[in-house]
């Protein structure tokens, strides 16, 4: 009797306890109208890309209008010939009153939040661009407070970036001025473990990753050229001297190391790539931060690096300040498809059985997504090693198996077969089947050959870049996806009639060839389509998908973006389309997201999907948004310049839209 009174009392505690703390959740959500910042490429370095902000929401987001537009200048510095190269995929930051962007030739400028005012421009001087550097962009820049430092030194707060010319920069955040204790002037030049050769280069276009004193980069190499590729080593410095701290090598090049037999016959030694070419998440709490490693070299070969090639295509959690093993999980055993794990992680915290479970979510070109214990490396899901097609070409060695989610369910097709085909008439449907019937085809993971294998999804995914984001509150995951085939043939070296005249080039039949050197294999990629240049396979072919992540389920799924600048005949009906950018979400229960080719930012309902607004922009918006607050005024941000791989339309445009002031 006593028992159950206490039991009851404590009951009706926890039950006061609750709805105070709904309460007070439910007035930090509303009341938004202070200053609320975007810090990080992600919104945080937890990379969920979620906003606090409601100021703008669903009942009001059609009222949305340009508060201010600013014209970085790129379009003009480029010309008209290699404008066309850049791909403008940079998401501002909010530092103590600045915006700050950067920009494709690694410019970083400062601009007013309220009135898009240019405050300061740091210029590296790394233009004209050389011509074996294709595709420039920066995607974001990172900042560190030295606490040691007084309130009025320079360079107290700093910005760090990195640029295509391998190397990296500190800056002061208030006024651009290099920062002097930083490396050399505030510079510090990186040399590579061994000569590039013609056309390879490493850049940094992704933001680093911040831990306490450290600042971590990633890096990005051009792809396919040879299997005797640079490293794609991680390299940790000091935020305040530039000092080396530490490396990380996703190839285990010491034969000490636990996972070095997952490279036969010594080929760690020979091998590149692995590198972390997208944004780490950092766990700032417990000091951790989660890299997403990429493909060895190269991509659709792996004859010459026998075994499953850990730490490739790995999610790698490390101790930040140390570089120190933590966990890690391979998500692709001994890629040949170009799977690389191209998004930043994702840190949530997820409710399993009654327990709160700090995850981390990661996203692949799969189209799976996975989830882990962020701190243990723990499946939160259970995953499987299941059966996967085997017979690869001459000398190649292939895993017997590769690992699959349980849950949540796959975001894209597994595979693909003559019975998938999809044709706007039944003629090319029947074209789009003889193509897939004289191609190898199959399900996920049929390895590539000579024949010339589909591989869906295709080498640009799935998920890419522009990853996801999450509603923490509602637990759900926002993430755009592409839904389209690719082929990649391996082409015997001695018929490769193109090879010396163009190495990495595209043909007027949009097949883009790689040489693989040091391999018996060049290869060729294209993406599969009918004569009518639509894709074989059943739209829409972007998409955004919510997910359930405690759950495990697909909330609902909708088309992203249409086809009116893609055919003779324009199609604004909703089919998707070619995207590259991301997607933000907000506690105004909006997802906004660009992306998508046909130069258009919506806003969609986080509950159903719906489409509450769209508006035209004047170039391509393959960026992924942010959103802030001043003076009580909420503003959403994007970079609107158009992307290289898609050809939209060319820009140098920096977007703030915002509710209209209320009339005095």
């Amino acid at each position: 009797m006593n028992g159950g009174n206490k039991d009851g009392t404590k009951m009706m505690r926890a039950q006061i306890v609750v709805s105070a703390l709904a309460l007070w959740l439910g007035i930090a959500q509303a009341d938004t109208t202070g200053d609320a910042g975007w810090m990080y490429f992600g919104g945080a370095q937890t990379g969920t890309r979620y906003s606090t902000l409601n100021q703008i929401n669903r009942d009001n987001v059609r009222d949305l209008e340009v508060a201010w537009t600013y014209r970085t200048g790129e379009l003009d510095r480029l010309g008209p010939e290699r404008s066309r190269e850049q791909s403008f995929e940079n998401t501002p930051i909010l530092l103590d009153g600045l915006l700050i962007v950067c920009t494709p030739t690694a410019r970083v400028i400062a601009l007013d939040p309220v009135s898009g005012a240019e405050r300061w421009v740091f210029d590296p001087n790394t233009y004209p661009l050389p011509r074996d550097v294709h595709y420039p962009k920066c995607r974001g820049v990172s900042h560190w407070l030295d606490p040691l430092a007084n309130a009025d030194d320079i360079c107290k707060r700093r910005i760090l970036f990195g640029t295509w010319a391998f190397r990296i920069y500190a800056i002061d955040a208030r006024t651009g001025k290099r920062c002097p204790g930083f490396g050399d002037n505030g510079e510090v030049r990186l040399v590579e473990d061994k000569p590039f050769i013609p056309r390879e280069f490493v850049s940094f276009p992704s933001p680093p990753a911040i831990v306490e004193d450290v600042v971590i980069f990633g890096s990005m190499i051009f792809d396919n050229l040879r299997a005797d590729a640079p490293s794609g080593k991680v390299r940790a410095f000091d935020a305040r001297s530039g000092a080396l701290r530490w490396e990380f090598d996703p190839i285990p090049r010491d034969p000490a190391d636990p996972t070095a037999g997952d490279w036969q016959d010594g080929s760690a030694r020979t091998t590149g790539h692995a590198n972390v070419w997208t944004a780490p998440a950092v766990d700032e709490e417990r000091g951790i931060v989660y890299l997403p490693t990429t493909s060895p070299s190269p991509d659709f070969y792996g004859g010459m690096r026998h075994g499953d090639n850990r730490y490739a295509n790995s999610l790698v959690a490390l101790r930040g300040a140390t570089g120190e093993m933590i966990w890690h999980y391979q998500i692709t055993h001994h890629d040949v498809w170009d799977y690389d794990l191209p998004s930043q992680p994702i840190l949530v915290d997820l409710l399993k059985e009654g327990h709160v479970v700090p995850a981390v979510v990661q996203l692949t070109k799969q189209g799976l997504v996975f989830i882990f214990d962020r701190v243990t490396g723990e499946p939160f899901f259970p995953i499987e090693e299941r059966p996967v097609p085997g017979e690869g070409a001459p000398g190649e060695w292939l895993s017997p198996t590769q690992p699959f989610p349980t849950a949540p369910p796959p975001l894209t097709a597994q595979g693909i077969s003559p019975d998938d085909a999809w044709g706007f008439t039944f003629i090319d449907r029947y074209l789009c089947r003889q193509r897939i019937e004289a191609l190898r085809h199959g399900p996920l993971y049929t390895p590539p050959g000579e024949q010339g294998t589909i591989l869906m999804p295709g080498f640009a995914g799935g998920a890419n870049w522009g990853g996801g984001a999450v509603d923490p509150i509602r637990k759900v995951l926002l993430v755009s996806t592409l839904h389209v085939a690719g082929v990649a043939k391996l082409i015997p070296r001695n018929d490769d009639p193109v090879l010396n005249a163009a190495p990495d080039g595209i043909d007027t039949k949009g097949i883009i060839r790689f040489p693989q050197l040091g391999t018996r294999y060049s290869v060729e990629n294209w993406l599969l389509s009918s004569p009518l240049g639509a894709p074989c396979t059943e739209p829409p072919w972007s998409r955004l998908t919510a997910v359930d992540l405690e759950r495990g389920t697909i909330l609902w799924q909708v088309a992203l973006g249409t086809l009116e600048k893609m055919l003779p005949v324009p199609l604004p009906i909703e089919m998707g389309g070619p995207h590259a950018g991301g997607a933000m979400v907000s506690a105004g229960s909006l997802v906004f997201i660009a992306a998508s080719s046909d130069d258009r930012f919506r806003a969609f309902d986080v509950e159903d999907g719906s489409v509450l607004r769209q508006t035209k922009l004047p170039a391509g918006g393959q960026a992924i948004p942010m959103t802030y607050a001043v003076d009580g005024r909420q503003y959403v941000v994007l970079a609107a310049g158009g992307h290289a791989l898609y050809q939209t339309t060319p820009g140098d445009y920096v977007i703030a839209y915002a509710l209209p002031k209320p009339e005095k």
